[in-house]
């Protein structure tokens, strides 16, 4: 007896099924090689846009800030009219990009609390002379800042939370040292700044 053949439309409908069955799974194959190609280069570029953090050029002020409210401040026999650096923004923009700075010329950044106390000269095209000054109104350190450096001078005394920036060689010329009191139109630093 002969084997059992399907009639030739059956056969014809059998193949015609299994080419679609396989045409259907290249196409599968085919599109999730494209979704997982187009879910790499998402990934990659993602990656690209968060691994650019900010340099300190995008953080810091591009600018010199208006003069800022004043202040008579008296050392022994000098009084000079100072500004006040009292914000965050204000005391990290300082005297950046100021040029032609005057012997009366000042500022006098008020900071948070004691501390290690760190300034430096970056965007500052002058030279200038800060002394670091303890909460009761001692002038601690008398330093002198180079124009436009990046290194910060750093106060050897952890209980420092004033900072007075003059021109440079201020102190030498007016014969103020180390151990003299800073007061203002006010009274003593303490009083007129941390007790508010």
């Amino acid at each position: 007896m002969a084997g059992f053949r399907s009639p030739p439309r059956a056969r014809c409908f059998v193949e015609k099924f299994r080419r679609i069955r396989q045409a259907i799974r290249v196409k599968l194959k085919n599109l999730l090689a494209l979704l997982l190609g187009a879910a790499l280069l998402a990934g990659c570029k993602k990656a690209e846009t968060a691994a650019a953090p900010k340099s300190i050029d995008d953080i810091l002020p591009k600018q010199a800030q208006p003069k800022l409210q004043t202040m008579k401040i008296y050392l022994g026999a000098e009084t000079l009219d100072t500004e006040l650096a009292l914000t965050p923004k204000e005391e990290m923009t300082g005297m950046m990009y100021r040029t032609n700075i005057q012997d009366t010329d000042s500022m006098l950044f008020v900071l948070q609390a004691p501390q290690r106390a760190s300034f430096w000269m970056y965007h500052c095209p002058e030279s200038s002379s800060c002394p670091y000054i303890t909460p009761d109104g001692v002038i601690q350190e008398i330093h002198h800042l180079e124009k436009n450096d990046t290194n910060a001078v750093l106060a050897a005394s952890d209980n420092i939370q004033f900072v007075l920036e003059t021109s440079d060689g201020w102190f030498a010329r007016h014969n103020v040292n180390t151990g003299m009191v800073i007061r203002t139109e006010r009274g003593s630093l303490t009083d007129t700044f941390l007790h508010r």
